[in-house]
C-alpha cells in the first residue's frame, strides 16, 4: 500500500477529535487526570496529523512542544502555540502514574482547573491545526 498523507492526515485527526470528546468525558465525570491527559493525545495526534499531510513518513515523539516546533516549518503561525503546547506537555506522565509525582497518586493530583485548561489548550491545537 502506498502512503497516502491525506487518508493518514485524516485517520489521525478522527482519533484527535475522538480524543477530545473522550476528554470532555473524563471532565464531566470527574476524572480530571484522564481528562488532562487525553486533552494532550489530542492536540499531539492533530500535531502528528498535520505533519503526515505533509509528506512525513514517520512522525515521532510525544512533546507537543517539539510536534508544533516542527509543524511551524510549514506553518509559522502554529509556532506561536508553542506555550500552549508545553503547558499539556505537564500532563504527559505525571496524570498516568504515580511515580510522576512527588507524592500522591494522579486520581487525587489534578483538578477540574487543570482539566477545563487541557480541554480548552487541546481545542484551540486541534482547531488551529483544521484551519491550517
Amino acid at each position: 500500500m502506498t502512503f497516502d498523507p491525506e487518508r493518514e492526515y485524516g485517520r489521525w485527526m478522527r482519533q484527535a477529535r475522538q480524543d477530545l470528546e473522550d476528554a470532555r468525558f473524563c471532565l464531566e465525570g470527574g476524572r480530571y487526570h484522564l481528562a488532562c491527559f487525553i486533552s494532550q493525545q489530542a492536540a499531539e495526534k492533530a500535531l502528528k496529523a498535520f505533519l503526515y499531510r505533509k509528506g512525513h513518513r514517520v512522525v515521532w515523539g510525544h512533546s507537543v512542544a517539539e510536534l508544533l516546533d516542527e509543524a511551524s516549518r510549514y506553518d509559522p503561525g502554529l509556532g506561536g502555540l508553542r506555550a500552549q503546547g508545553s503547558l499539556l506537555d505537564r500532563f504527559y506522565i505525571p496524570t498516568r502514574y504515580p511515580s510522576g509525582l512527588p507524592g500522591g497518586i494522579p486520581s487525587e493530583a489534578f483538578t477540574l482547573q487543570d482539566a477545563e485548561a487541557a480541554l480548552e489548550v487541546a481545542s484551540e491545537l486541534v482547531e488551529a491545526v483544521d484551519a491550517s
